[in-house]
């Protein structure tokens, strides 16, 4: 009986020793910790996949919130403490973030787009070409849960290995949530001419540096073109 408490206690330390806390930051990254202090002007804490680490800080000013392992969540506040924050309540300085990176990547012409292509500007292009450009994103709003409302305008120029410019422009609103997955829809203008774009990904955060990775399909009267682009973007200051 004494050795089956003793294993049950040890269990107990040892699931115990794996909780993870996960502290979200005000311009929208998330980081898997264990909390171990929070007083007047920062929050000390340590990498959850590094336990025995350095004790990190930061200003309490740039947290959002911190979801404790047992379900609790504490929204921080300046003004005062953070328990008489209401949960849904929108933060005094939380304002819309601008990001913005480059972004290249692929894309498939169908062979219509293609026909197209050649009939209006008398010029070849093959089923496949790349594609280099700038991300210029603004999240307009974050809810408590993680999840972000965006805006992007992603202009592109494909063809160059080939030896064409063939641009292309999107504007995109879409979701992310708070894993990193995001969705979005909006007008695209190339050469082919007007349409909608449809898009999906994920986004992968380090050290405040976002890297998305995002498939597109552009259907037209004129044909349809499918993207896969990646790149990175940091907040624009």
């Amino acid at each position: 009986m004494k050795n089956l408490l003793l294993t049950i206690i040890a269990c107990l330390f040892c699931f115990a020793g794996q909780a993870q806390d996960v502290l979200i930051k005000r311009n929208g990254d998330e980081l898997e910790v264990k909390v171990l202090e929070i007083n007047l002007q920062e929050v000390r804490y340590k990498c959850f996949d590094n336990l025995e680490g350095p004790i990190i800080s930061i200003a309490k000013a740039d947290v959002f919130m911190i979801k404790y392992e047992n379900g609790t969540k504490v929204i921080m506040n300046e003004s005062r403490p953070a328990m008489q924050q209401p949960v849904y309540t929108k933060p005094n300085n939380q304002q819309s973030l601008k990001l913005g990176g480059p972004r290249l990547g692929f894309t498939v012409l169908s062979q219509n787009y293609r026909d197209h292509i050649k009939d209006d500007f008398d010029t070849n292009v093959s089923a496949l070409m790349t594609q280099f450009g700038w991300q210029f994103e603004t999240r307009v709003f974050t809810l408590e849960n993680g999840t972000s409302g965006l805006f992007e305008f992603v202009p592109l120029i494909g063809g160059l290995e080939q030896g064409k410019f063939l641009p292309s422009l999107s504007a995109l609103v879409g979701i992310r949530g708070a894993k990193g997955l995001e969705f979005g829809i909006g007008p695209n203008v190339s050469l082919g001419g007007a349409g909608l774009v449809l898009a999906a990904g994920t986004n992968f955060q380090s050290q405040g540096v976002n890297f998305p990775v995002n498939v597109a399909i552009a259907p037209s009267s004129d044909g349809m073109r499918f993207s896969v682009l990646f790149g990175f973007n940091s907040r624009k200051y």
